[in-house]
């Protein structure tokens, strides 16, 4: 029966008659249904309408079966209040019937923007400040005082309305104060109390090194650098070179470094040179 079936004229004449209606089917899609669909006959070009006026380009987009959407607003010194500045599509573009062009309209106002207060904080964050309020950051000066990158003064005082894209200058610190200090007296002292003398004093702890010796007390400070001047500037760093145990090895720290409990680096001398228990079998 399947021979008789494959073999049957029949089935081949069926056959191409489908291969044939498909292939019509898809000229169809292709040269008639998807152009009708689409419109394609019916493209429309978008008038060039910058450098007119708002109601002009509106005359000119309706009668191209046109609508537009004025999609921003924005002072120009090229253009007078209301003509367009710019255009989306471009002139000379193919677009369906009943399309939306966007405008960009020329107008009188000019955005304005509140200067917020940046005094007294970080460079960065006054960076960060005026950019969200539309300002910009102009020339940078250095002025000598305490804490480092901070914002002693800005050319426009905050709560002043300017223009967007105003520059605002500012004046920041250096880190160094204009007074000399007196260096306290700190060796032989504990290191939080050597610390909490030139916090006092207004300096700063820069490095801080340690030195095995048995000579003094662990974590008690023995020397300090710079050691040939008895003065200076406000905000300038002294180094450290505190005692330890010489069964302790320590690197060298950098920074100011919290001071352990009382006892606990004894606790940690002990601990070190107590033996070893061997492993029970």
């Amino acid at each position: 029966m399947l021979r008789r079936l494959f073999t049957s004229p029949q089935l081949y004449i069926y056959i191409s008659s489908l291969i044939l209606l498909l292939v019509a089917f898809i000229f169809l899609m292709d040269r008639v249904i998807m152009p009708w669909y689409t419109n394609y006959n019916e493209g429309i070009t978008v008038p060039d309408v910058t450098k007119i006026s708002l109601n002009e380009a509106e005359a000119l987009l309706a009668a191209k079966g046109l609508r537009f959407v004025v999609s921003d607003r924005r002072p120009h010194e090229a253009f007078p209040p209301d003509y367009i500045i710019d255009q989306s599509p471009v002139g000379t573009s193919k677009v369906k019937p009943n399309r939306k062009v966007y405008l960009t309209v020329a107008t009188s106002e000019r955005p304005v923007s509140v200067v917020p207060e940046v005094e007294n904080t970080s460079l960065n964050n006054a960076r960060i400040q005026l950019q969200n309020h539309g300002l910009r950051v102009g020339n940078i000066s250095v002025e000598s005082s305490r804490f480092r990158n901070i914002v002693l003064r800005q050319s426009i005082p905050h709560g002043t309305t300017v223009d967007r894209g105003t520059v605002v200058d500012l004046v920041i610190s250096d880190g160094l104060g204009q007074q000399r200090v007196q260096i306290p007296d700190i060796v032989g002292l504990r290191l939080a109390e050597g610390q909490r003398l030139l916090r006092d004093a207004g300096l700063r702890v820069g490095s801080i090194q340690f030195r095995a010796t048995n000579e003094i007390e662990p974590n008690h400070i023995l020397a300090f650098s710079p050691n040939d001047r008895a003065e200076l500037f406000e905000g300038e760093s002294l180094n450290l070179v505190v005692s330890e145990p010489l069964s302790v090895r320590e690197e060298a720290e950098s920074g100011t470094i919290f001071e352990a409990e009382p006892g606990a680096i004894e606790s940690l001398q002990a601990d070190t040179l107590r033996p070893s228990t061997p492993p029970q079998e």
